[in-house]
């Protein structure tokens, strides 16, 4: 299982929400991994342009705000490619068989498809829509209650609500 992503926006979110930079230990220990893990993550966010850091200075900081920041973006930092990759093909299917001869470009054609649906969503949503979220869920989450959460500015979050 691949758990660089939620972990690249917990990390993002403890950062953007604690004000002050963050060292990987500090941020490793609240996603419940290790320091190394976290500098691979921040190294590859860092590439993207999401976060910063100086040599000498410890922690890390958002270079932009996070309402400037999809979730598409952080995707594609952490998993180091344009498109977005949900669903694997098995192999080794026999030709021999009518199933087995058209399942691959059948599947192909429909996990692509349905890849791209992630992929637009990813970009309406924001790590800002994340903590919003995530605040309204501390706070006892008017979701519960079936409302709609509001942004801190008071705005809908983007995306579908209940």
């Amino acid at each position: 299982m691949d758990v660089r992503f939620s972990s690249a926006i917990h990390a993002l979110t403890l950062i953007s929400e604690t004000g002050t930079p963050m060292s990987s230990e500090q941020i490793a220990a609240s996603v419940g991994t290790n320091a190394s893990y976290i500098r691979k993550l921040a190294s590859l966010m860092k590439k993207a342009g999401l976060i910063d850091s100086r040599r000498g200075a410890s922690g890390f900081w958002l270079v932009k705000g996070a309402d400037q920041i999809t979730l598409l973006d952080v995707y594609r930092a952490v998993r180091g490619t344009d498109e977005v990759h949900v669903f694997d093909l098995h192999q080794n299917s026999s030709d021999a068989c009518a199933v087995g001869s058209s399942i691959g470009p059948v599947l192909t054609a429909m996990f692509r498809s349905m890849e791209r649906e992630v992929e637009l969503k990813l970009a309406t949503q924001t790590l800002e829509d994340c903590i919003d979220l995530m605040a309204e869920h501390v706070a006892g989450g008017s979701e519960a209650e079936g409302r709609r959460p509001r942004r801190r500015d008071g705005r809908e979050p983007q995306g579908e609500g209940p």
